[in-house]
């Protein structure tokens, strides 16, 4: 039970059972008597809950997030203030000294409802101790952790970056999310050839960045260090497996994200977040000093908050010589459109229709892809054998170690046999044939995801899902070796998500620039 001490001030006439309603709270909190803080909390769809990660509107939302988080951390309430508003209302603001260190700071509306046996919350603003890093975002974090090495200026000058935790950092070993991977692995003697090309432009490192499990996945959760906060949405997942860069871009904690995109994870917490992100054509970026998931689709791209900066650290790293035009003449599938929930659907057909309205775009047209109802079986497979190639001494040798879902995958990887690898192996090179062909070297417009960011609390089997239904959508890029660019232009019932832009290989900055102007 916390221990209760009197109201350190008030103002007003101290209304009958509000002062035992708040420590009643109090001892559910560190209970985390789930039942009884729902109920401390008035009903319907107008109660909020806000802290640093975001606000919660209605009951339901905050109950689920309760639940979700598994208690909260133990306090002591130090001061008691309260100002008495109403007969029916009154504001409660209390100091407290976390267990862990530091002060937190918490307001709170109290109503007494006929709907309620007493008084309830109708609003909560929780402010925590100040953290030194979340830790769910940031594995290694400086001010700047690496300087720049450009001799002086640079197009990247006072940009920072957040290097997800499979590239080489000088100094710093690898972790790839997995603190048993990371307990075995040797500091890296160089900079991996992508961050370096960032350092030579003017940028500087201000930390590494958390990482899904080996990067197979898209969700953004990881059971060893926490899940980043989604940044955009309150209470939903980050999307991954570039979680940790995109929270860190998302929440102003560094300027580019450095990351990976082997199936969407750049494109997909890009969506997720309301940022930018490019997957790269295949190969235009070297990949010296990044650990791999399936060398056949890994691409080496930036999360930004804005298409200047996104431009900038594309241009500072790609052969220019290697960069092709592209003629903005655009296409939508049908089949790939509906691939996505309906709200997605609308919000797609919306903005384009937009576009074209502003003279931004010209008349899109209708592409018939053929079929491709194996191109994402074809995929998994190949990338599947890939991964296990690559990391499957490690994991029999740490059994154990790897979340439910990721080794569920790296699971079904171990069985896949030389014949169907090679099998789809073939798939893939006509899939590819195909899809050059129906495209013919126009960009193809396509939902970056199936939905917006789904809830932290969802059912795992709506989150895998949600991640069958966008990786449909997503490895079309891979498969086809092209570049791949989420714009933040959509947004469903107050949550962003991605319009993508995939276009002809080489074509990376075309994109940028083709797509800059939709936002200017």
């Amino acid at each position: 039970m916390a221990e209760r001490l009197s109201p350190t001030s008030v103002t007003g006439e101290l209304p009958d059972g509000l002062i035992d309603a708040f420590w009643a709270y109090e001892d559910a909190l560190l209970d985390n008597d789930l039942e009884a803080l729902d109920a401390a909390f008035a009903a319907g769809d107008s109660t909020l809950r806000g802290d640093a990660s975001g606000l919660l509107v209605g009951h339901e939302r905050i109950s689920s997030f309760r639940g979700a988080r598994g208690g909260a951390p133990a306090r002591t309430v130090t001061a008691l203030h309260v100002r008495v508003l109403s007969s029916e209302h009154a504001l409660i603001v209390s100091e407290n000294r976390p267990r862990s260190g530091g002060r937190g700071l918490i307001t709170q509306l109290w109503a007494r409802r006929p709907d309620a046996a007493g008084w309830v919350i109708e609003s909560a603003q929780v402010a925590g101790a100040l953290a030194a890093m979340n830790t769910a975002i940031w594995r290694v974090l400086g001010n700047p952790l690496v300087g720049s090495t450009a001799s002086k200026g640079g197009a990247l000058e006072g940009e920072t970056v957040a290097v997800k935790d499979l590239f080489d950092v000088r100094g710093f070993a690898v972790g790839a999310g997995i603190p048993e991977y990371l307990a075995e692995a040797t500091p890296a003697e160089a900079n991996a050839s992508a961050l370096a090309a960032l350092l030579a432009a003017g940028a500087s490192v201000r930390g590494i960045a958390q990482t899904d499990e080996f990067a197979y996945s898209i969700a953004g959760k990881n059971v060893h260090y926490g899940t980043p906060p989604n940044a955009a949405v309150a209470g939903a997942i980050p999307g991954g497996s570039s979680s940790g860069p995109a929270s860190a871009v998302a929440l102003g904690h560094a300027s580019i994200g450095l990351a990976t995109d082997t199936a969407g994870s750049i494109r997909v917490p890009a969506s997720y977040q309301g940022l930018w992100g490019l997957r790269t054509t295949h190969g235009a970026v070297d990949s010296g000093g990044l650990l791999p998931l399936a060398a056949s689709f890994d691409t080496i791209g930036w999360l930004t908050r804005s298409a200047s900066v996104l431009r900038a650290a594309a241009a500072s790293t790609l052969d220019d010589a290697a960069q092709q035009p592209v003629e903005p003449q655009f296409v939508i599938s049908t089949e790939l459109l509906f691939a996505a929930d309906p709200a997605m659907q609308g919000a797609l057909v919306d903005a384009v229709g937009r576009l074209e309205v502003a003279g931004l775009i010209g008349e899109v047209g209708v592409v018939d892809l053929g079929d491709i109802s194996g191109f994402f079986a074809a995929f998994r497979t190949v990338q599947g054998a890939e991964a296990w190639r690559r990391h499957g001494e490690w994991i029999i040798a740490h059994p154990g170690v790897l979340a439910d879902d990721v080794a569920s995958r790296f699971e079904v990887a171990s069985t896949i046999t030389d014949e169907e690898e090679s099998s789809a192996r073939e798939v893939l090179g006509a899939a590819r044939i195909q899809l050059d062909e129906a495209l013919a070297g126009r960009i193809l417009l396509l939902p970056t995801t199936a939905s917006t960011a789904p809830s932290l609390t969802a059912d795992p089997a709506e989150i895998d899902a949600a991640r069958a239904a966008t990786l449909a959508l997503t490895c079309l890029a891979g498969i086809g070796g092209y570049p791949a660019l989420s714009v933040p232009l959509l947004e469903v019932d107050g949550a962003p998500a991605g319009l993508c832009l995939v276009g002809p290989r080489g074509t990376d900055l075309a994109l940028i620039d083709i797509a800059a102007t939709f936002v200017s």
